[in-house]
Formats: structure tokens, sequence, C-alpha cells
């Protein structure tokens, strides 16, 4: 008796839970990353529906939301596709359908089809089509979920390319997500397979509930990718969406590289644009008088670095420098970050570690002793 009372309370807080967010992303109080959290609301908002019966059998409201059984099921269907385009516009703030993406309703509209026959007497098995509709979800749930991290991995790659700190916004945090949705879905619908009679474990919703409080603390906390300026964002994407044999070709001579490559080491030595946080390849780029392309050709060509190696090889010196400074000592790890150009914690210690082999602190610790 317990075990039923916390586990519909649970249900409650997952249902209410979702409502909210999914309200708070679409509403948007911070206005970034627009496009991208009106489809990731909208998607909180698909996977809210997924509790409805539980809801409704706990209001009283059953004969209504079973009347809506087919409308209802048939929007779930989406939910994987909402998550992947949500995805999609973080990655891409300008992204447009085209005609091609119309293969993205192929399974939403089977799903439909296999509902309808279910929900119609006298056709076909319907336990057959049950554990059908459950596989056939539970399919689309795998192919958009590792699409949508694939999107992902290559969208950490390409920010490199313009950003000198990532760890904002390189949607780490979703990778955590689709992994739990994942494993989730797969426990989830092995579960109604086996138990078609039974509502959710408790222990199931439990952790259903932390995976949304997760996604709750990351996606109300996620800052602007791209630059708020609407010409440097076209230019970003523009420069993402080039093919590689095209930034491969040769931009500048050979002997305007060379003078290039010299102007940037010392507007670095001397103007030290790295200590700027917020520094990206346009900013810079405006700084030493060439375009983003040029400055990337630059910096791939010249260096044989990418923006964010390049810019945070200067950091992580300039940190080393401040680490083993007697006069910085009252400076903490945080306080030297940012005095070296990282906007937080977590890229300073992440960045300085892959640079040198070591943390920020080990480094302290070894000059100290010297």
């Amino acid at each position: 008796m317990i075990a039923n009372g916390l586990n519909t309370f649970v249900v409650i807080l997952i249902y209410g839970s979702l409502m909210l967010l999914s309200f708070l992303t679409v509403v948007n109080p911070l206005k970034v990353n627009k496009k991208a959290n009106y489809w990731f609301g909208a998607f909180l908002f698909l996977w809210s529906t997924f509790w409805s019966d539980e809801i409704a059998f706990y209001t009283g409201c059953s004969e209504v939301v079973q009347s809506l059984t087919v409308p209802l099921h048939s929007i779930q269907f989406f939910t994987p596709i909402v998550f992947y385009f949500s995805i999609v516009f973080y990655t891409n703030p300008i992204f447009k359908f085209r005609m091609a993406d119309v293969k993205y309703l192929i399974l939403p509209v089977l799903n439909l089809i296999l509902l309808i026959l279910q929900n119609t007497k006298g056709e076909g098995n319907p336990k057959f089509l049950q554990v059908f509709l459950l596989v056939l979800i539970l399919v689309q749930v795998v192919l958009y979920t590792m699409l949508s991290y694939l999107v992902i991995r290559k969208h950490q790659k390409k920010i490199q390319a313009f950003a000198s700190n990532t760890v904002e916004i390189d949607l780490s945090w979703l990778e955590y997500i689709i992994s739990s949705i994942l494993i989730l879905s797969i426990v989830v619908t092995l579960y109604n397979v086996l138990f078609p009679s039974l509502p959710l474990n408790v222990f199931i919703n439990f952790f259903l509930l932390a995976v949304i409080f997760v996604i709750a603390y990351n996606s109300l906390k996620q800052k602007e990718i791209f630059p708020l300026d609407e010409n440097q964002r076209n230019q970003i994407i523009a420069m993402q969406e080039t093919p590689s044999d095209d930034l491969k070709r040769k931009l500048v001579s050979d002997s305007d590289l060379v003078k290039f490559k010299s102007r940037l080491s010392e507007l670095m030595d001397h103007q030290k644009p790295y200590l700027d946080s917020e520094l990206n390849l346009i900013k810079l780029a405006g700084l030493i008088h060439l375009t983003p392309h040029q400055l990337s050709y630059v910096i791939n060509t010249g260096f044989n670095e990418n923006f964010f190696q390049y810019i945070n090889n200067y950091r992580v010196a300039k940190a080393q420098q401040l680490l083993v400074k007697e006069e910085m000592d009252k400076l903490s790890i945080l306080g030297i970050a940012f005095e070296s150009g990282f906007n937080s914690k977590t890229s300073f210690n992440t960045t300085f570690k892959k640079i040198t082999g070591q943390s920020p602190s080990e480094f302290k610790k070894k000059g100290s002793a010297l």
C-alpha cells in the first residue's frame, strides 16, 4: 500500500515537473537558443504525455483520456524526432527544413497505422501488435538518440574552430541525457513487454525523476551557443558548413601567410586578446584585420592548430606563469583561471590537463617544490 502511494506521488512529480519544465523552456526567460528551446520544450511536453493515463486514473478523468487514446498516442510517436530536431537547432540555429526531411515521418506514420489497427476490432492480433508497437517505438528511440549523439559529437569538434571556451556550449550534458534516455527506453520497453498490466516500478520512476531534474538544471542554465550578433552567427555557421575541400584551399599566398603569422603572434604577445574569456574567431579576425576564413586558414595552416588550441595554449602558458609566482599565492585556482582568460574552473582544469598532462594544482605543487 505504501509502495503504491509512493509510486503515485512520484508519477505526479514526474508529470508535473515535465509540464513545468516544458513551459519554462518554451517561454525561455533568458531568450537564448530560441528555436532549440521551442523544440526542446515541445519534446518535454510530448514526453510528459506518456504519464497521461496514470494521471487521468488518479484524477478520475480516465474516460476523457481513453477517448483521446489514438490522437494522444499518435503525437507521442513524434517525441524522439522532436528531441532530435531540438539538438539540430542547438547546433545550427539557422537550420531550415527541406523536402528530404520528410523521411523522418516514415516511422511515425508506420506507428500510427499500427496503432489504428490495434484499436480496430477484429483486425490482426492485438497482443502481437502491442508488442510490435513497443519494439518499433524502441527502434525509433534508439535511432534518433544515436543520430542526436552524432550531431552533438560533430558540434563539439566544429565549435573549436571559432570558440576559445567550449565547456558551456559543447552540449555535453545532452550526451548524458541521451545515454539515460536510451537505457530507460530499453528498460521500460522490456518491463512493458514482460509486465504489460503493471504500472512502472517505483525505482524506475525515481530514476526518471532524477533524470528530469538533471535535465531541468542543465537546460535552464544553458547559455547561448553562437554569437548573438546575426552577422557573426551567419559567418560562423557558413564556415562550419563549408566542405572540407574548400577549407583546405589556399586562401592566402605563402608570403602573406608568413606575414600574417608574424602579425598574429605579435598581437597575441602585446595585446593579449586571449585574456578575454569571450574571445572568438570573429573578434580576433577584427583585431588583426582579416576575414574569419583567412584567420582560420592562418591558424590551421601556419600553426597546425585549430582556433581553440591556439588560444588556449597562450592561456595555459599564462596560467603556468601565475601559478609559480609567489605574489599570486593569494589567488585561488579559480582566480588564476579568470586571470588567464578562462571562464570557469571546469574549463581551466580540463584544458590545462589536456595541454600539460597535469592538473593546475599538481603543476603548482611541483613548481613550489623547486
